[in-house]
């Protein structure tokens, strides 16, 4: 138990990369924000290192602890990062023995009892859901001597038993919620196909009342959804503006659009007071369809790039995976992202049990048709705390959640092998996007602009990079060329 008064504390993202989401920017840790904000409020003297977007490795991280001897080290963990997040407590362990480690984030939150059963001399707690009250109540706990079970939402391993502790209630005054957007270092986020930009996340509303069986969200928030209003959203990126020169932001949500009156006022605030941030968003099919008639206020508004998932073109697929949306409506939403000029972004989960190399085949074609600006195809990856995953645990071929990533199969079809199932998302990405480079011409200035830069960054930088530098086309191979020229 720690008996002195904490007063330092480390939150340290993990070391893992894929290749995916970093090859397009450079991404800051909203939810650190948040908990450092939380934390200085209480008293407490928060830092944030971001090991991630650096690309430190362990050597360069254990310099940075002992250079500051925190006297807790948290870092988090989504599945595919917690091999990484799990070296890093350990090595803080190694450092020194009596710091406090804490572990968050959606796979710390459902298989804490696998975690602590196998890793409690180097875990010390495990922070359940939001972070925001239960670290503060937490480090309160621990400074004054009490109990920790005392302490809503955790998991702690004493006595050769897992504890948890009552769930906390979701934190509903959002609004009211500090935040430590200083102790970020802005220079090194930035969105690549952008020059010179600074790039912010920010999270406007949290949860997600959907239920789609491949996902962590809707466990998560139990399907529940709450937002900030209009004008505490639009404030905070005009102060990230002004302050910060951040000149794009991508959005956090689930699921921003959800309530059509608030996002109309964020949209109409936005028009108003000319804030000139560009927008980066993920929200539901069905809610670019419901607002066909105020698309022009999401372009006046900047929004400058949105991805709706997708997931299949099979409608059967598409209600294995809870959806609620018809494959129509996928192809009229992208339609009307395009139609607005803004960029259009969507992904396609492959590798289920029944998928063949026809199926897979069959799917790139008919993403052509959908037309999206980027498409990408990805493995299924089954958390082992989704709804889907009894249904697939008999085909999971790989147990090492690093792999967990959206990249690389760990979900063996019954008549492919993982090695086939790797090489048809390859060729479905280097299909995909050669069809693009061939028909540059048939888009609008800006889109076409913004598919070289694309085009140059996936063929040179990003996971696919190895995959398009297959056969293809030579007029393509030379754009590519002409690409790399540019850069």
């Amino acid at each position: 138990m720690v008996m002195k008064r904490i007063k330092k504390i480390m939150l340290i993202t993990p070391p893992y990369h894929s290749g995916v989401v970093e090859s397009a920017g450079v991404w800051l840790n909203v939810g650190f924000v948040y908990i450092a904000g939380s934390l200085r409020a209480a008293g407490y003297e928060p830092m944030i290192y971001d090991a991630m977007s650096y690309w430190h490795g362990y050597e360069e991280i254990e310099e940075r602890i002992i250079a500051e001897m925190p006297d807790v080290v948290a870092t988090t963990a989504f599945t595919a990062a917690i091999v990484d997040s799990l070296k890093l407590l350990r090595l803080a362990k190694d450092i020194n023995p009596r710091v406090v480690t804490v572990l968050g984030n959606v796979h710390a939150t459902f298989c804490y009892e696998e975690i602590l059963k196998e890793h409690h001399e180097y875990v010390d707690f495990i922070v359940r859901g939001e972070g925001e009250e239960t670290m503060v109540e937490l480090m309160d706990c621990l400074s004054s001597g009490d109990n920790p079970e005392k302490v809503k939402s955790i998991a702690f391993y004493r006595d050769g038993v897992t504890v948890a502790t009552e769930p906390r209630p979701f934190i509903r005054e959002l609004d009211r919620l500090p935040m430590a957007w200083d102790l970020i270092d802005w220079p090194i986020y930035r969105y690549k196909t952008m020059e010179g930009s600074t790039l912010a996340i920010v999270s406007s509303s949290r949860g997600c009342n959907q239920a789609c069986s491949f996902c962590s969200q809707q466990r998560f928030w139990q399907r529940k959804w709450r937002a900030r209003s209009a004008e505490s959203l639009v404030s905070e990126l005009e102060y990230l503006r002004d302050t910060y020169g951040v000149s794009v932001v991508m959005l956090a949500d689930e699921t921003p659009t959800l309530s059509r009156t608030r996002w109309e006022r964020i949209l109409d605030l936005m028009i108003e007071r000319e804030v000139g941030v560009k927008i980066l968003m993920e929200t539901r099919v069905d809610d670019i369809i419901r607002d066909e008639d105020i698309m022009w206020k999401y372009r006046e508004a900047g929004i400058d790039h949105i991805y709706v998932g997708v997931e299949s073109t099979s409608q059967e697929m598409l209600d294995r995976f809870n959806k609620n949306i018809k494959v129509e409506e996928s192809k009229r939403a992208l339609d009307l992202i395009n139609g607005y000029d803004i960029v259009s972004e969507t992904s396609f989960v492959l590798g289920m049990p029944e998928d063949t190399r026809e199926t897979i085949r069959s799917t790139v074609e008919l993403a052509r048709y959908y037309n999206p600006d980027l498409a990408f195809f990805l493995a299924i990856a089954p958390w082992p705390y989704s709804e889907i995953y009894p249904q697939l645990k008999g085909y999971i071929a790989v147990d090492d959640y690093s792999k967990y990533n959206l990249v690389e199969p760990v979900v063996k079809p019954l008549s492919m092998t993982l090695e086939e199932v790797f090489s048809e998302l390859g060729r479905a990405s280097r299909e995909f996007y050669m069809n693009k480079m061939m028909n540059l011409g048939s888009m609008s200035p800006k889109k076409r602009e913004f598919m070289i830069k694309v085009m140059n960054i996936i063929a040179t930088s990003s996971y696919l990079a190895d995959v398009m530098k297959g056969e293809m086309p030579e007029a393509v191979r030379k754009m590519l060329e002409m690409v790399g020229s540019m850069d």
